[in-house]
């Protein structure tokens, strides 16, 4: 599978594979959907704002898998890189890693949901910070808020097989084991 190397952050590899462009595309076609349907913005404005907001979705996404690198370090047992794909991202650990405890799976898996928590409450404050520069950026910073409280945040907590809601639930069940 192709993919991108954006550098490191935190001692953490970031990669972009391919079908993160695909990806990238649908996103900005349904927030640019969205945004004519839903927003008082000329159509130049909604298209503009949506590709911005396609690149504020990838940032989130990355600080996302930071919070979980920095989570991982804390304990002892580092990520070695993340990799985005289509539309979300994907924390990588060492294969020799062997078997750890189920509390450090835990904090590993929460630091993600807690990172976004952190960045949405930014995003709230931005959307006062930026009422004087116009609706256009309070608009950003309400969609900002707002996909890190709800999908990187509480929606990553929703167990869907593939998530760190079904990180935590697995290992949760295994804590006295």
């Amino acid at each position: 599978m192709k993919s991108w190397s954006l550098g490191r952050v935190m001692g953490v590899e970031i990669y972009v594979v391919r079908s993160a462009i695909p990806g990238s595309l649908i996103l900005w076609v349904i927030f640019a959907g969205l945004g004519l349907w839903l927003l008082p913005l000329t159509p130049a404005a909604v298209l503009a704002g949506s590709l911005v907001a396609v690149f504020l979705h990838w940032f989130s996404e990355v600080w996302h898998q930071l919070g979980h690198a920095l989570a991982a370090r804390q304990v002892g047992y580092p990520m070695v890189n993340v990799r985005l794909h289509w539309l979300l991202g994907v924390s990588i650990y060492p294969e020799n890693e062997g078997d750890l405890p189920a509390d450090i799976h835990l904090f590993r898996a929460l630091g993600g949901p807690i990172a976004s928590l952190l960045l949405s409450l930014i995003g709230v404050l931005l959307t006062f910070f930026l009422r004087p520069f116009g609706i256009f950026f309070v608009y950003l910073a309400i969609f900002f808020a707002a996909e890190n409280f709800f999908v990187f945040c509480i929606g990553a907590l929703i167990p869907l097989g593939f998530n760190d809601g079904s990180t935590i639930l697995y290992w949760w069940r295994r804590r006295d084991q």
